[in-house]
């Protein structure tokens, strides 16, 4: 089971000083996004953050944990709102609807984040190990849960596999954020949301009912 979010620590040194910390991960953010991780070196997020190299390991040890803290705060508080809000809203489908507009516009209002996370952490197998990617794990929980209750409740089809069709959503969404942090295209990633969701509910909602369509045919012989 998925680490229960509101259990996970911070890192416990940015909490000493959280305006610090903050400022520090957002210059990470941005160097890294521009330069990407190899490049990107300790004295660029010093500089960009306004502070020593001395202050930038007080904080993170390497360079590797100042790139897993990124997204750990990003990702709690758009994980906790999305659970605040999401008892709030009646039915599957509506909340599969504001699911997807969440998810895409987590990166559509966060660039640095979403070039960080597409084309550094999705490929780093240390950072499935992290806290942060706990968080992740319980955020994608919640698309399995709205499946479930509209199977449930008869929205949904009874044969989906809802992890079958989160890995589509996701997949689709990835790889659009992929597409925007290399080429620029979409120009807005909100614009497409709608269009996830009527394709994917085309797919997956239940069927109120049958239509059959009975003909009678009625054949008498006539002499000529």
């Amino acid at each position: 089971m998925p680490a229960n979010p509101s259990k996970i620590k911070s890192n416990s040194k940015v909490l000493k000083n959280p305006l610090k910390g903050a400022a520090i991960l957002r210059a990470a953010q941005h160097i890294f996004a521009k330069k990407g991780f190899q490049a990107a070196t300790v004295s660029d997020i010093a500089k960009k953050a306004k502070v020593s190299d001395a202050t930038i390991y007080e904080y993170f040890s390497s360079k590797e944990e100042l790139l897993f803290s990124i997204p750990a705060e990003t990702i709690r508080e758009y994980h906790e709102k999305n659970r605040e809000i999401l008892p709030h809203i009646q039915g599957a489908a509506n909340k599969l609807r504001f699911l997807i507009h969440r998810h895409l516009g987590l990166y559509a209002d966060n660039p640095d984040y979403a070039t960080v996370v597409m084309l550094t952490l999705k490929g780093s197998r240390n950072f499935l190990k992290t806290d942060a990617y706990k968080i992740v794990q319980s955020s994608a929980r919640n698309y399995i849960q709205v499946f479930e209750e509209g199977i449930q409740n008869g929205e949904f089809r009874s044969d989906i596999k809802p992890y079958l069709v989160r890995a589509l959503i996701w997949g689709s969404i990835e790889h659009l954020v992929t597409r925007k942090s290399l080429l620029g295209k979409p120009a807005d990633l909100l614009d497409l949301a709608d269009d996830i969701y009527d394709t994917i509910f085309t797919g997956i909602r239940s069927s109120k009912q049958d239509t059959t369509i009975h003909v009678n045919v009625n054949l008498k012989r006539t002499d000529a």
